[in-house]
């Protein structure tokens, strides 16, 4: 490969790299080793979110050793940096869950602040978490430099008395050991067994559905979000990367190029079409924010109601992201739906191709039973599905994948935490046909819109998870199953319905429908409404509060600043 002569006279790094005024800047490079034909060549960031805080973030270090491989191969120079993670499995059921949403935006302004501060050119960026992952792909559409996802890979399953689990039935192992149903030495095998190797969660829960989302929109290679962490291959998909960024520069394709309105529709597809997190519809509009465009978890919503539930994935169904591997990949996935017409195939990607030039050779598998045909959908309608009436003006969401009944009726059983809800579980303080209402945990009033996989999980260890229903103006991991509503607005720190909710309230909710409304009077809700009072909360300094004052509703991704198009100028052209 013959070097690429570049010219800097448009390129961020020429602040940094380029005439006698920048002397000074070009001996920094000098002292960390760099030749002078490697700092004239373009600088490119290499971002991870490598740490020792979980299994999803442990590897990174390795993949993005080979990144950099792959830059220099290109004759581009990497320029390697880390920033934060806050992981869902360790921060779940305790006040730490209030850092997970809040993490996402904040990862998103460190890689902002990085690149701006040191004039990088392009970027690759890795990630292997919940909000990490989105939070990246905001930082590279935030940017708008040449830029390339990958994602560091799914966790491989554990074994336990033969059958394959995560940390999900670890979770729900809680549930039953709180209710006498496995012992101690039982629970403790399970916790020994469950999470075997680095990786993300198995199940399409919310990292490996946002490491779908990154291939069909367009922003990772495709193929390369499928091999687990552990794998070698891995760091074959992590060198190609390296160079197609390169390739992007000298094309100039920028992510808002490949981000299209088009190609967020793609990304709720498959989504709807797998059984994903709901937590796409916080991430997706989100994103969408950061390019410009309005695309709101209606939006979202209605998208994934219409399309086909083709993989049979946890925690819905029974398969797991080393499944999905072995039969091919996220690529089976998307040309499933491509040959169904239910994708745009004229999107761009980071190949500098078409999505359907990508999967053009691709040929679905019929002897294996992950990933169905469109045409034998498991359901004909998506895993996740929106909802609204008087109780959620705003909306809602909630997966009904693997649900036998998609309508519950029940009275409201309410709670103003989750350490509330959490405690009545553990004491078996509900009953069958409960509504479990948690509230003032929404993004402004937890602050930072907890998960609550620690309650659901005890709820099913428990048998009860067909029982009762849950709602939140909070979130529920990509991991949980049942009749689940979250992002339930506005939220109850703001006035919204969810907090003039009473014990005994009747609820009815109707996924087929798409309704969640309380059976009250309007005259009854102006009148609570009129004696509601705010509340404060015990994060009055810090990050947390910083958050709370700028973060939005739900609907709308719970940003927290005015996005692209409130921009007067862009990164990637100063």
């Amino acid at each position: 490969m013959a070097e690429h002569i570049w010219d800097k006279s448009r390129l961020p790094s020429r602040h940094v790299s380029v005439g006698p005024e920048r002397a000074p800047h070009r001996s920094y490079y000098y002292a960390m080793g760099l030749t002078e034909e490697e700092i004239a060549r373009p600088l490119v960031g290499v971002a991870t979110c490598w740490n020792e805080a979980a299994p999803c973030n442990i590897a990174l270090n390795r993949q993005a050793q080979s990144v950099k491989e792959g830059v220099k191969a290109a004759f581009g120079t990497p320029r390697e940096f880390t920033t934060i993670t806050v992981t869902d499995g360790i921060a779940m059921g305790h006040q730490g869950m209030k850092s997970s949403l809040a993490s996402r935006d904040a990862i998103a302004d460190t890689v902002e602040l990085t690149m701006r501060g040191h004039s990088y050119d392009a970027m690759v960026t890795l990630a292997g978490c919940d909000k990490s992952l989105p939070g990246m792909m905001m930082a590279m559409l935030r940017l708008n430099v040449p830029s390339v996802f990958m994602y560091g890979g799914s966790i491989l399953p554990g074994k336990f008395k033969g059958k394959d689990v995560t940390v999900v039935d670890v979770f729900e192992a809680v549930g039953q050991h709180a209710a006498g149903n496995m012992s101690d030495e039982d629970l403790h095998a399970l916790e020994c067994v469950a999470c075997p190797s680095a990786g993300a969660c198995g199940g399409q829960f919310t990292a490996n559905t946002m490491a779908t989302v990154s291939e069909a929109i367009g922003l990772a290679l495709p193929g390369s979000a499928g091999a687990p962490a552990p794998y070698e291959d891995r760091d074959r998909w992590a060198v190609e990367s390296g160079k197609a960024v390169m390739e992007l520069l000298k094309k100039n394709i920028r992510p808002r190029d490949i981000v299209t309105l088009k190609a967020l529709e793609n990304a709720a597809v498959v989504v709807g079409a797998t059984g994903g997190s709901t937590n796409a519809g916080l991430h997706l509009p989100a994103m969408a924010h950061e390019a410009g465009i309005r695309f709101t978890m209606d939006d979202v919503a209605a998208i994934m109601r219409r399309t086909p539930y083709i993989a049979d994935l946890k925690p819905g169904g029974k398969y797991v992201a080393l499944d999905v591997h072995n039969v091919g990949g996220i690529p089976i996935i998307i040309k499933a739906l491509l040959d169904a017409g239910l994708l745009h195939g004229d999107c761009m990607t980071v190949t500098g191709k078409t999505l359907a030039e990508n999967h053009k050779d691709v040929v679905f598998p019929t002897d294996q039973d992950v990933i169905y045909p469109v045409s034998k959908a498991i359901t004909p309608t998506g895993g996740v599905v929106g909802l609204k009436g008087n109780l959620a003006p705003d909306g809602a969401i909630v997966k009904v994948a693997g649900m036998k009944t998609q309508r519950f009726e029940g009275t409201a059983l309410c709670f103003d935490c989750e350490e509330d809800a959490f405690k009545a579980v553990e004491e078996r303080a509900y009953k069958a046909g409960d509504v479990i209402v948690i509230r003032y945990e929404g993004p402004k009033g937890g602050p930072g819109m907890r998960e609550m996989l620690s309650t659901t999980a005890a709820i099913y260890g428990q048998g009860m998870g067909e029982a009762v229903a849950l709602i939140t103006d909070g979130r529920f991991s990509g991991a949980t199953r049942g009749f689940c509503v979250g992002h339930v607005g506005p939220e109850a720190a703001v006035g919204g319905p969810i907090g003039l909710l009473k014990n005994g309230d009747k609820i009815i909710i109707d996924a087929t429908k798409g309704s969640i409304d309380v059976d009250i009077s309007e005259e009854e809700l102006a009148k609570r409404r009129a004696e509601w009072k705010p509340r404060g909360t015990d994060y009055n300094a810090g990050a947390l509060w910083k958050y709370a004052q700028l973060v939005g509703p739900a609907h709308l991704g719970a940003v927290t600043h005015p996005g692209g198009e409130a921009e007067t100028h862009c990164y990637a052209d100063i």
